[in-house]
């Protein structure tokens, strides 16, 4: 049972939009929401893995599935969005800080 809430944790922080747009490089989380080609322009620092989260959500669907299939990523990504919105909270110094001195995240240039 043990093992089974590590490897649950560990996988939830490998994909938590906090992570990615915190920890990871700027051109880290930049390109993986390029590769699923979302419409997000730039994710701001406040509040930057909610942000992730929904710009990973507004992307086209994967050729060959359509409207109608329904598939479990969504539900993730929303679970994903609560957990990073608790993380970015924490964060909020630091990120207001970042966004002040960095600015935006750019994805598409």
């Amino acid at each position: 049972m043990k093992t089974q809430v590590m490897v649950l944790a560990a996988l939830m922080l490998a994909g938590c939009g906090t992570v990615q747009t915190v920890v990871r490089s700027d051109e880290a989380a930049a390109k993986s929401l390029k590769e699923r080609k979302s419409y997000c322009g730039a994710v701001p620092r406040i509040y930057s893995g909610v942000t992730y989260d929904f710009c990973y959500l507004n992307a086209p669907l994967e050729s060959g599935i359509d409207a109608q299939t329904h598939t479990t990523i969504p539900v993730v990504v929303l679970v994903d969005a609560v957990v990073s919105g608790v993380a970015d909270t924490l964060l909020l110094p630091y990120t207001v800080y970042r966004q002040h001195a960095d600015g935006s995240i750019i994805v598409n240039e």
